[in-house]
This record gives structure tokens, sequence and C-alpha cells, in this order.
């Protein structure tokens, strides 16, 4: 592979803007290697001999090596020696560049000043050197304000270790904390009760643990040029288990609290549970912040190894010698002599194995440096398998539904309007589900870090094959119980009424509920927790803190309204008993109309009550008007509803009023807001600046498409002359259209949101701290 794809490989994709644009600078070398080549086609090998042509600085040069001269000149009155130069180790000519430091209003930049001008094709190596310091200055500048943040993070992480060490002293000790707290100006003292040495002042960056010298070796007052640490050493000061009087427990779901009117803890509780608590959170702070060492500490060496390429690829195409100069100043630059990061990152290593694997190293660093996934070749080969299933199955009930004239019996009215309603459910679940992985595919072709944006913890994130091998074995399963009793279940003439029979659907359905609530490290686990995290989440709304991953799934959820009230009709229908004689009396009760207007428009007003959460925290009128949008839709979905149920020419017009409305608003939203597209002053003419997809017709094709489904709707307000039976083949129809519409939408999403982190370079997820500081508070409220 090539450097500069490996290098792109490489980025961190949020950071993509702040790297060494290594393809620009190489187009650059093209052009002068171009000149040079067509210079030399122009005036032929031999025209820099020609002595019209030859400039004066060449023949000074050329009488002063020797060749109108003698090596040695006799005198009369005295002798004079005058030796030439040694003609096969001529002396190195002159660098051809000089690079300074010019002082910034913000920070120091370099200048590259390039000697040669005044030849043929300089001006295309001053403009190459130009862009080269722009490139380097936009490095280095970055890469010290990264630098400058993670030290800061250190020094709150130290405060963080601080206050859980003197916690975990309490818990594990609480009949010698008098005795403990008197004695912690001793050395063996702090070591026998496992206080680390916390560093005072603006001196903490770059220390995050002043005792792990004692550890690895790596720790202050080594002969590493640790001047911060060595400075820090002669001041220090013991962890004490006063910091507890000014820190308390950081609180998650404040707001279900506050609903379920449990009191608020008013001091610390030193016990186990909340020990435990406080340990797991800084724990993930720690992996996050390691996380954040290890891509800063990559990002600088790709980028001098990028720098240390385009030069010597500048060195072979003019025959100059200037990568030596220029990378010297690389090297000499905060981005190639800062150790800052290098320091930290031994720093966590060993706090994070000391403090939270019992000085296991193999255990902690296995947790701090999470291997990268490997596709199993069993999970590609199974997805395939069972994906033939899958097809084989829904031939043969299509071939058997038509050699059989299933449909023509007198069973197919009823069972459409019972069964199919129970197994259409899978059908919306399963094509949800391979959209799904189908967006993973191509978020990882067009580098879109989904496994970020959706908040996935690191490493624990599917791929496309695990997810569709979920989705293939669902379908297998699910084709199969249609298949096992289609021809009893729709010719009444047969055992098909029998309670078995009528169960499988219910069956399937507890299986996958049972799978998905698993406590077994089966199936994916972490991703199900996950999932089942923010669905309550979601459902819960407006009582948690709106999150990323949160109203995605929400997002989701809007898209399932056939799917919810199939899950009624399943409750109906088995609830109330109508599966032993196989009798739909479901509409004919007020409680099931009641909920079925409940079923189409609640995940609607779950995505309302996320946005008036938002406007209330956050205090921007966006999350208004976004919750305007989805209260239009309610009120649309609820009158339509109503026309279906009632079908009076009042509601047939009120239904059109309403839903235009609010088709018109979420499709503008979409588009506009959720894609960032239809920008008409972009680059890319009505789309956005920047895309990640190189195709642009694929942006006009899902505006066009979104918009159309969007109006999928009008087959509810039209009054078509059909049969039950076709009726719900029609509802299936535009709920898998409207599932495919919110499967295009999730990609172009989070396109949108991937190139909004990377406007604002966040690589990294805010990670919650056990304890917070409670001067910190009262400083932000003076």
């Amino acid at each position: 592979m090539k450097f500069g794809k490996e290098f792109e490989s490489q980025m961190v994709p949020e950071w993509r803007e702040a790297y060494m644009n290594y393809s620009f600078l190489k187009s650059v070398i093209k052009d002068i290697q171009a000149f040079k080549a067509k210079s030399s086609a122009n005036h032929g090998p031999d025209h820099d001999k020609r002595p019209v042509q030859l400039s004066r600085k060449n023949s000074l040069y050329r009488t002063f090596s020797g060749l109108t001269s003698f090596p040695r000149q006799l005198h009369h009155h005295h002798h004079t020696v005058q030796v030439s130069p040694d003609p096969e180790n001529p002396p190195p000519p002159p660098p051809p560049i000089a690079v300074k430091s010019v002082p910034d209003a913000a920070d120091h930049k370099y200048e590259t000043q390039f000697l040669m001008s005044g030849e043929r094709g300089g001006e295309y190596e001053l403009v190459f050197f130009k862009r080269l310091d722009d490139e380097f200055n936009k490095v280095s500048i970055f890469y010290k304000m990264k630098v400058e943040e993670v030290m800061a993070e250190a020094e709150e992480l130290n405060k963080q270790m601080d206050a859980l060490i003197a916690f975990r002293i309490k818990v594990d000790k609480p009949h010698r904390e008098l005795m403990e707290h008197q004695e912690a100006g001793a050395d063996s003292s702090s070591a026998r009760h496992n206080i680390d040495v916390i560093e005072e002042g603006p001196s903490i960056h770059g220390c995050l643990s002043d005792d792990l010298g004692d550890d690895n070796g790596t720790g202050s007052g080594n002969n590493n040029g640790d001047k911060q640490c060595q400075v820090v050493a002669r001041h220090p000061r013991q962890a004490s288990l006063e910091i507890l009087d000014s820190v308390s427990l950081g609180t998650d779901g404040a707001t279900m609290r506050r609903f379920l009117s449990v009191p608020k803890q008013s001091e610390l509780k030193f016990n186990k549970k909340n020990l435990n608590k406080a340990e797991e959170k800084l724990k993930l702070a720690f992996v996050e912040f390691y996380h954040k060492l290890r891509l800063l500490k990559s990002y600088s060496f790709l980028n001098k190894l990028a720098f240390s390429k385009i030069m010597k690829k500048y060195d072979k195409v003019t025959s100059r010698d200037a990568s030596k100069s220029y990378l010297a100043m690389v090297e000499a630059s905060y981005v190639g002599s800062n150790a800052d990061v290098e320091r930290l990152v031994e720093r966590v290593e060993a706090t994070f194995i000391k403090h939270f694997t019992n000085s296991n190293r193999s255990k902690g660093m296995s947790i701090l440096r999470h291997k990268p996934k490997r596709e199993r070749h069993s999970v590609s080969v199974l997805t395939g398998f069972l994906a033939g299933v899958t097809a084989a199955l829904v031939v043969a009930l299509i071939l058997i539904i038509r050699a059989r004239r299933l449909v023509e019996k007198e069973g197919a009215e009823k069972y459409m309007q019972t069964m199919f309603p129970l197994y259409s459910f899978f059908v919306f679940i399963v094509i949800h589900i391979v959209l799904y992985a189908l967006n993973i595919y191509f978020w990882r072709k067009y580098k879109v870090n989904y496994a970020f944006i959706l908040g996935f913890k690191q490493g624990t994130e599917q791929g496309y094959r695990e997810v569709l091998l979920l989705a293939f074995g669902l379908s297998t399963l699910s084709a199969a119980c249609v298949l096992s009793n289609l021809d009893m279940e729709m010719d009444p003439e047969t055992k098909g009424a029998k309670a078995l029979t009528e169960l499988l659907p219910l069956m399937v359905l507890l299986f996958v509920i049972a799978v998905l609530f698993c406590p077994f490290n089966i199936v994916y686990r972490s991703s199900r927790y996950f999932f089942l995290k923010s669905l309550f989440h979601s459902f819960a709304a407006p009582l948690y803190k709106v999150t990323l991953p949160d109203f995605i799934v929400a997002d989701q959820l809007t898209s399932q309204a056939q799917a919810f009230r199939s899950i009624e009709f399943y409750i109906c229908y088995y609830g109330w008993g109508g599966y032993k004689t196989r009798e739909n009396t479901c509409m004919t009760s007020q409680t099931y109309k009641t909920f079925y207007y409940i079923a189409g428009f609640y995940p609607f007003f779950i995505r309302f009550l996320q946005c008036v959460r938002r406007l209330v925290e956050e205090k921007d009128m966006f999350h208004f008007y976004n919750a305007l949008k989805y209260f239009s839709t309610c009120v649309a979905v609820c009158v339509r509803t109503a026309y279906g149920i009632n079908k009076k020419h009042e509601w047939m017009i009120a239904a059109w009023v309403t839903s235009v409305i609010s088709g018109i608003a979420v499709t503008y939203w979409d588009i506009v807001y959720d894609w960032g597209l239809l920008q008409r002053r972009s680059k890319n003419a009505w789309l956005r600046d920047k895309l990640l997809v190189p195709y642009k017709s694929v942006y006009f094709i899902a505006i066009v498409e979104n918009a159309i489904l969007r109006f999928a709707w009008f087959q509810t307000v039209l009054d078509l002359n059909i049969s039950s039976s076709q009726n719900e083949s029609l509802i299936a129809l535009f709920a898998i259209l409207e599932i495919l519409r919110r499967g295009i939408w999730n990609f172009f999403r989070l396109e949108n949101e991937q190139l909004y982190n990377a406007g604002k370079y966040r690589a990294f997820k805010s990670v919650p701290l056990p304890f917070n500081y409670n001067e910190d508070a009262d400083d932000k409220e003076e």
C-alpha cells in the first residue's frame, strides 16, 4: 500500500482536516516534476553547457574550480601554493533552504526561505515551501491545543484519584480513619494505606501520579528532562481525608429521582456500593483518557512521518538536499520535541495498573488497549447459510400459496385479518435490522465513525456481518413458523384452529424477548443492553438527559408505528382469548381503539418530550421548532387514524390539512437540518460544502426519495374500495416503505453528524466523573 493511502487510513476521522495534506503537497511536487520534464524536453540535455546561457554564478564557480587555473604557481620572489579541491570529493553545496521561527500573536510559526528562487522553475518550489509551512503550522497549532487539553484533563483526573483514594480508605478501614489522618505525613503510612502523593498548583500537568517512579521507574525525578515533575517533587502534599469534606458523589437520573420524590443525599455515604460506582466511573474515564493520549501520540508520529516522506520526495525530484534542514526543524519544534504526551501515557498506565487491576499489568493493559475486533469466518459462514435458508423458505411459501391457491379459499380473509398482522411484525423488524447492517457497511466505507457517534463502548460495536446474522436468524425462525402451518391455517376444514398452531407467533415473539433480556454473555450482550438502556430512556422521556443515542433510537421508533400496533394486536388477540376460535373482535372494543391511537402517535410524542427536555436545559429555540414539528406529526397521525376508523367527510378534510402541513415541515427538516443539504451558497450546488459520498447524484436521489415517502400517508386518506386482506397488505407495504426511508435517513443523518464533529474536532465522548468538587461549583456561581 502506498504511503498516502496508509496515511489516510490511519487518520482520526474527526481530525482529518488537522492532518498534513499529503496529497496536495504531492500534487505540488508533481507540478515541479512536470515543469522540469517540460524544460528538459524544450532545451535538450546539452542546454546548460552553452556558454551564452551560463549565469555569472556558474561561470565564477567553474573558474574557481580549477578549469582555467593551475593547481600550483611558483613566483620568483616568494612561493604561493594554490591547491584545487579534490575533483572526486567536491565540497557540499550550501543548503537550498533556511528555516526560521517567526513569533506570532498566538504562537510561534515557522517560515522557510528558499535560497534558489533565481533558478528556472524556482517559483514552483517557492509555492511548495509556502504550502509546506502552512501545513506544518496547522499541525503544530492543533497539536499544542490538544496537548493543553489533555494536560488540563490530567489535572482533573488527579483530583478525582485524590478523592477516590481517600474514599477507599474511609470504606475499607472506617474505625482507623482518625489514626490514618494523623499519620498522613509519613511516607510509610502513605505506602501502607495506599495514599498517593498528589501534586499542587499548575505544575500538576504531566505528573498524573508522583509516586509512580517506585512502581515502574518512570516517575518524577528521573533523568528524562521532566522538569515539571522535578519542581513538583519539592513541594508534595499527601492525599488527605479532608478532601472528602469538599466533594460529593455525582448522580445520574436526577430528574427521575425528583419525579419519584427520592430525598437528595446531603452527605457522602461511605459504603462498598458507592465505592464500586465511583471506581467504575473513574475506570471508564481513565480508559477514554488513555485512548485519547494514544491517538494524540499517533497524530504526532504520523504527521512527522508524512513530512519526512514529502521532503524526501521533494529531494528526489529536485536533486536537492533540503530534507535534512527541514526535518531538523520538525524535530526541534513542539510537535517533534514535546514529550508530555509520552510521559502521560506511561503514568496513566502505571496508575491504572496499580489502582484498578491490583498491579496486574497484563490485565490492566488489556483493558486500556482494546484489541481491534477480528472478523470471524464462522460468522460469515453462518450468516450466508441463514440467508440461503431464508430465501428458500420464502420461495417455498410463494410456491405453496400459488400451487394450492390458498388465497382463493374461504379461510384466506380471516387469515389475513388475524395471522398476517402477527407475522408482519417480524417482517418490519427484520427489514429494519438489514438496513442498519447496510448502513454500517457504508458508514465504514465512507469513514463515518458510527461507533463514536452512537456512543458504543470501545470494542463492543457490531459489524455488518454480525447484524445480518441476527436479521437472517430471526427471518429464518419466523418464516419456518409460517410455513409449518400455512396450509392448515388457511383452510377452515383442517385442524388449523387448534391452540398450538395459533400460538406459534406468540412463541417466536417470547423467544425474541427472552434473548433480548438474557443476562448471560451470549448473542452480543453488551450491544443488547446498550439498546435496552437507550430504549428505556426513550420511553421514560423527559425524565433522563437526552443523549444522541437516545434520540436516534427514538427516531427509529417513529418509523415502527405499525409494529407498535402489531404488539397491541398481540395483547388483544392472545390476552382476550381470540386465538382459541380465531376471532378478531379487537376493533369492536373501545379500549383497543384508544390504544390504537396511542400506539400510532406515541413514538412521535417521545421525540416531542425529548425536544422539550433539551429546550429547557439548553435554552435553544432550535429545539422548540423541532418539538413543534413532532407535535404536528402527532396531530396528523391521530386525525388520520380517526378517519380510518370513522370514515367521515369531516375527518377526511382534517386529515388532509394536518397531514400536508406536517409532511412539508418534516420533509424540510429532514433535508435541511438533519442532513444539512439544500444550502444555496454551498460549493456543491444545493448540497453542502463537504460530502463523504463522491457521487452527488446519490444525495439528490435521497432528497427525492425522502420527499416522496414522507407523503406515503396518501393511501390512508384515499377512499379505496379494497378488501380487508388487500388493506392489510397495503398497510404492511407502506410500513415497509417508511422503514426503508428511515434506513436511508440514518446514513445521511450520521454523515452530517460526522462532519459536524470533524468541524469541532470532536473525537471523544465525555465520560461523567464520580466526584463533584463543591468549591468548583461555588466558583461558578460567583
